[in-house]
């Protein structure tokens, strides 16, 4: 190495060099171009790069952020991936096969993944070595169910449906394919369910700070599941499997009952029940009775019907925005905090405790974007966004270019201070947000949805997108100011019905025009 460095000056200009065009390479498979120089330098540039640093480290320790992790939490790393998937598809596809490695073939997924992970020899929770090792006692509710929005993520980037059926095998042993793996995760909730039929509890869901009980019930795990069941649904009438298509049929007509039914609470959706039957997140409760999560998830599943999505989004932004984003809850706890309730042990406004947690403002911002609403969608953007916070940063107290896992809330004496940079799923769920939601890039099993959810003052912008081997040059048009809609589309010239463009029209070099 020393011999090799003797003339540094060659040597070291060559591996810049190599490394710059790496990073321009990855980068180059979308870039964007709109009215704010903020949105771009995150889309284009600090965002993706904040998506590949948490896709290699997940939550682990690394020179950027300590830790004391032996492996790669579950549920962490399969949300990673989504943020890559529109720049490096492969190398996001190489970790999912990573993970379905790491799914138990009971469908559960290990909650963490150890670093010397030997799949088809790994012991589980259901053994105490692992739990000794790991120091997790037991399954989580969620684990698995983020592989679904993840690999159909990644089959509608790519058009790779016959990834569906590579066999890949499970941490404990056996192996199946890709579809069998993501049945097993739907008959692990199945077989985990509380006392009102909704997928149990466990050890936690995603809010580890939010205990319900290995037999309490979670909504958000129950949109999670209903979302889940529509995106097997769709690989089952692709893959021409008719009783399986039946079967999800039923299911998603039976969860949706309970879930409205159960869930539904005048102008929002609970956060669940305990363990001892108890509501949690209803509207009566005199702490935390408005939680985030539900809301946006029950737009992003698909689960709430038109009205009851305005009212639960009316709320998060009357009672949950504030400038620096939406907090988790509120109010925080306090007083009437129950025993599974840990978010407690924070102070009021920090983390859990009505914290502004950021990785929530992607999901939000999906959501808005989803019913079409580009001014609230662009707002929860711009709230939360680095590269936006230049002119108050001895107030945010981060880096502008990396987002932070939270940012404290107004119940803090600190709020807009934003704490532990890089490693958080922020950037995952942002860039999914931005991308899918706000430009409105919305690949699905047979091609491209169009549909940009804007600020009304956006007369226009352009894309260049990679996509199935095509290079795509996108133009949006916004001549009436509207935040959504649909006035044409051409593709190459051809003028098509509504904002959709199958894969079979696409050239190389694709020319596209969308006016709102």
């Amino acid at each position: 190495i020393l011999a090799a460095y003797q003339d540094p000056e060659p040597r070291v200009r060559q591996e810049v060099d190599a490394l710059r065009k790496m990073w321009y390479a990855r980068f180059d498979h979308l870039q964007v171009h709109t009215p704010d120089p903020a949105f771009d330098t995150m889309v284009n540039t600090w965002n993706a790069y904040n998506c590949f640093i948490t896709f290699v480290w997940s939550r682990a320790a690394s020179l950027i952020y300590c830790g004391l992790r032996n492996g790669y939490g579950y549920r962490d790393t399969v949300q990673d991936i989504q943020g890559i998937l529109h720049l490096e598809p492969e190398m996001a596809c190489e970790k999912i096969r990573f993970m379905l490695s790491a799914q138990v073939d009971n469908g559960g997924g290990l909650p963490l993944v150890k670093f010397t992970h030997n799949p088809g020899h790994e012991d589980t929770p259901d053994d105490p070595s692992y739990v000794k090792e790991t120091g997790h006692p037991a399954y989580r509710a969620d684990d698995a169910l983020w592989l679904f929005p993840t690999v159909y993520k990644y089959v509608a980037e790519t058009g790779n449906l016959a990834f569906l059926q590579e066999v890949i095998p499970f941490a404990n042993r056996g192996s199946a394919t890709v579809y069998e793996h993501l049945k097993r995760a739907v008959q692990f909730s199945l077989d985990h369910l509380g006392p009102h039929g909704l997928p149990a509890g466990l050890y936690a869901d995603w809010n580890d700070c939010l205990r319900l009980g290995a037999n309490g019930e979670s909504s958000f795990v129950a949109m999670q599941f209903y979302y889940a069941l529509s995106i097997l649904r769709q690989f089952a009438a692709k893959l021409g499997r008719a009783e399986d298509a039946a079967w999800l049929d039923g299911l998603l007509a039976e969860y949706r009952g309970k879930i409205q039914t159960l869930c539904w609470d005048g102008d929002r959706y609970i956060r669940g029940f305990t363990e001892a039957g108890e509501r949690i997140g209803a509207a009566a409760d005199p702490e935390a009775n408005l939680w985030l999560n539900p809301q946006s998830w029950s737009v992003i599943s698909g689960l709430a019907g038109r009205e009851q999505a305005e009212a639960a989004m009316e709320q998060v932004y009357t009672r949950l925005n504030t400038p620096y984003g939406a907090v988790l809850m509120d109010p925080p706890y306090h007083a009437h905090a129950f025993d599974g309730a840990l978010a407690v042990i924070y102070n009021p406004g920090t983390k859990e405790n009505a914290g502004i947690f950021s990785q929530t403002q992607g999901w939000l911002i999906l959501a808005e974007a989803l019913r079409g609403c580009g001014e609230r969608a662009y707002t929860y953007f711009a709230e939360n966004a680095p590269a936006a916070q230049n002119d108050r940063a001895e107030v945010r107290h981060l880096e502008p270019y990396c987002y932070g896992q939270f940012t404290e809330g107004p119940a803090s004496k600190h709020f807009g201070r934003s704490q532990v940079h890089w490693l958080t799923g922020t950037a995952s769920t942002v860039m999914v947000g931005c991308v899918e939601g706000i430009l409105g890039l919305r690949p699905d099993l047979d091609g491209l949805r169009l549909a940009p959810a804007i600020p009304r003052e956006w007369t226009g912008f352009t894309m260049d997108k990679d996509f199935r081997g095509c290079r795509l040059h996108i133009r949006v048009e916004n001549p009436d100011h509207r935040e959504s809609g649909f006035t044409s589309l051409t593709v190459n010239g051809q003028a098509m019905p509504d904002a959709y463009i199958p894969a079979a029209l696409l050239t190389p070099e694709t020319d596209i025009c969308l006016v709102l």
